[in-house]
């Protein structure tokens, strides 16, 4: 008999600062297959997120929507809320960190540390800008990056060679918001000790994470942990800190609370407590879905707080990769950077879900939503090869056979229990994250059955043996109904509707091991349409329009640095320009800026360059190019190896970056003059 499991499944939280796009619908979507798997297999399972709404950013886009803070994070809980709703996202409660709940557990989780003696204060430089009369956040500020210069780098890290830094150490700082160079100030601010829990870490982290993300999170343990600081000063949108004038919890800080004040506020509904999934000893099980993005916050930080205060930490924190589009990164200028509610006004949220859990794995690869491998799969696999059984068995026995399915043929019932042997290893496929396995095993259960339908062709058979197609018939909607159960964790609408077909309940995993026979079935209903290409393009069309209207019109104040001063020629001599041809190309998956590079210089020299250009190009869009490098620049070690060189390029950084290339008739190795 199965033991039933004890189940709590969170998303990060979304940040009520803006819509919903493709990009968060992925880990949303990845949790809610998860979720609906583990509901329909019997076990007792909470699936739980919220808006995520305090910080300097929230504050700032209030005064500048005329709202206050209270009313500008409400807007954009409706809209994430009805977004959510669109996509069959089945959160069993969505909440908000602006809440009492949430209040209370960031008090008591910093008494609990405060008295453990976790919290220290000292004495701290920040960042001012005087223009915007606030402090600058890390994400606030921007400059060059204190240990290998690259310039566009925010205040905590550098995505080129993969540095932490504070926002003091930039290197010409200024302010994101407008350009001002800030000044330091000094005051007194309050510290997490986070180097008390790093022994624990470090046994923690290679058993909560996978292989991948946890030989990355080691390399954070070569050296002490810094104090965390888990206070900001006025104005600042959040919870004050007891006892203290002016001071307000870090976002960071009461952000993943949510997780925990979420639950409190759903099981409050069934006068149950908290404590049955977040008291240390529960034997319930956790599982955080996040971003790589965001994995050191959620191996590091979390865990320390919820160990510190006494709380149950996740049983695993499952890590999945960005959304490209057509190999690119999502770009507005473009319209790739498509909000979830511009998507279903223009395609089935349904088919989205599909799409995604074809390519949805247990490890963090980016995963690429390439429009014309998306329309094929939906057209051909899931519409073509799936649905197509329905309208090709309904239909028949709609028409020819007055809805009544009898019994299966002998053939049938060997197709039939062949998908039922099925239903385990998919289950497993579900368990383990690994929907792409799942899924391509639907799809080949679905090709057997199209097999056996085309050779027992009951199209042909009807007038003169009714009674051995009618049992054709019958396997052929058995069969299309298994596949539906299947697939119900990722098209929970479909398999809705066509247990109305059946005149069925909802149906459950087990219900896999029936068959429908002897009965009458309802009228066959139009259940998917293929996805014609001209509706991709009007929403992406729609989406370029919405963020050419936005754009200002007058470009955000630069940053400012100083006017590089005049050289000598012998000065430009020194440098060796050449026309370099790129032979090999691949991603730094771990760097979201980096590109690999493999550069014919000429006479059969080679040099690696790391380019910081990923933003702009893919690998296999600059592979073959010939392009303008630096050949004499220092070999500078970085984070993933030696880099030989430097790629030319012009633009302000991100995706408006655009390489140099020579004229065509420019040899490998030429100097350029």
């Amino acid at each position: 008999m199965m033991t039933k499991r004890k189940i709590l499944i969170t998303c990060a939280l979304p940040y009520a600062n803006g819509p919903i796009h493709l990009g968060h619908m992925l880990e949303h979507i990845e949790a809610d297959i998860y979720a609906r798997f583990q509901k329909m297999y019997g076990h007792d399972c909470i699936f739980i997120c919220a808006d995520d709404t305090h910080g300097t950013p929230i504050m700032i886009g209030a005064q500048k929507a005329g709202l206050t803070p209270e009313d500008y994070i409400a807007k954009w809980h409706q809209d994430h809320t009805q977004d959510f709703k669109n996509f069959n996202i089945n959160f069993d409660h969505y909440g908000s960190t602006h809440s009492l709940e949430n209040k209370n557990l960031c008090e008591l989780f910093y008494a609990r540390m405060k008295e453990a003696g976790h919290i220290h204060k000292k004495p701290v430089d920040q960042l001012y800008c005087e223009n915007d009369k606030m402090f600058l956040p890390d994400r606030f500020v921007k400059g060059g990056c204190p240990k290998c210069a690259s310039p566009d780098q925010y205040g905590d890290s550098c995505d080129v060679c993969g540095a932490t830094y504070e926002p003091t150490e930039l290197k010409n700082p200024g302010c994101s918001i407008c350009g001002t160079k800030p000044v330091l100030k000094t005051g007194q601010n309050i510290f997490f000790k986070l180097n008390h829990f790093k022994s624990y870490l470090q046994e923690w982290v290679p058993k909560h994470t996978s292989s991948d993300i946890s030989k990355k999170a080691m390399e954070w343990f070569d050296e002490d942990l810094r104090d965390l600081d888990i206070s900001r000063g006025a104005p600042y949108f959040g919870f004050e800190i007891p006892g203290e004038d002016q001071k307000y919890f870090y976002v960071w800080v009461d952000a993943p609370m949510g997780y925990i004040s979420t639950t409190e506020q759903f099981l409050k509904k069934q006068n149950r407590n908290r404590d049955e999934y977040w008291a240390p000893d529960s034997k319930a099980e956790i599982y955080h879905f996040v971003g790589k993005d965001i994995v050191r916050f959620h191996t590091v930080f979390w865990p320390a707080f919820l160990k510190s205060a006494g709380f149950k930490s996740p049983d695993k924190v499952h890590v999945h990769g960005h959304v490209m589009v057509n190999g690119e990164k999502m770009s507005k200028s473009k319209g790739t950077f498509i909000s979830a509610s511009i998507y279903t006004k223009h395609l089935n949220p349904e088919y989205l879900r599909y799409y995604y859990a074809t390519k949805l794995n247990a490890t963090v690869d980016d995963l690429d939503l390439n429009f014309n491998d998306f329309t094929n799969r939906i057209n051909s696999d899931l519409v073509g090869k799936i649905v197509n059984l329905a309208s090709r068995g309904a239909q028949m026995l709609n028409k020819q056979f007055q809805s009544q399915a009898s019994i299966c043929d002998a053939d049938g019932i060997k197709l039939l229990e062949n998908l039922k042997l099925a239903s385990s290893k998919i289950a497993e496929y579900y368990d383990q994250r690994e929907y792409v396995k799942a899924t391509t095993l639907i799809r080949e259960l679905a090709e057997s059955t199209n097999k056996y339908f085309d050779e027992k062709a009951p199209w042909k058979t009807a007038a003169v043996n009714p009674e051995e197609t009618q049992k054709v018939l019958t396997t052929t909607i058995n069969a299309f109904r298994i596949l539906t159960i299947f697939l119900k964790p990722i098209m929970p609408k479909l398999a809705s509707n066509v247990s109305q077909l059946f005149n069925e309940a909802e149906y459950q995993w087990a219900d896999a091991a029936k068959l429908i026979e002897n009965q009458k079935i309802n009228d066959y209903i139009h259940l998917a349409s293929r996805i014609d290409p001209v509706n991709i393009q009007a929403m992406i069309d729609e989406q370029k329009k919405i963020f050419e209207a936005s754009a200002p019109v007058v470009q955000k104040p630069a940053i400012k640095t100083a006017t590089p001063s005049e050289i000598e020629f012998a000065d430009f001599e020194k440098i060796d320009l050449r026309i370099g041809h790129i032979i090999e190309a691949e991603e730094i998956k771990e760097a979201d800026k980096l590109l690999r590079l493999k550069v014919d210089i000429g006479n059969g020299v080679t040099k690696q360059i790391i380019a910081g250009i990923k933003t702009a190009y893919s690998a296999e869009k600059i592979l073959g190019r010939k392009v303008l490098i630096c050949a004499n620049l220092k070999p500078r070690k970085m984070k993933f190896g030696i880099s030989e060189g430097m790629v030319l390029a012009a633009g302000d950084g991100g995706s408006d970056l655009f390489i140099l290339s020579a004229d065509e008739g420019a040899k490998t190795g030429s100097k350029v003059k």
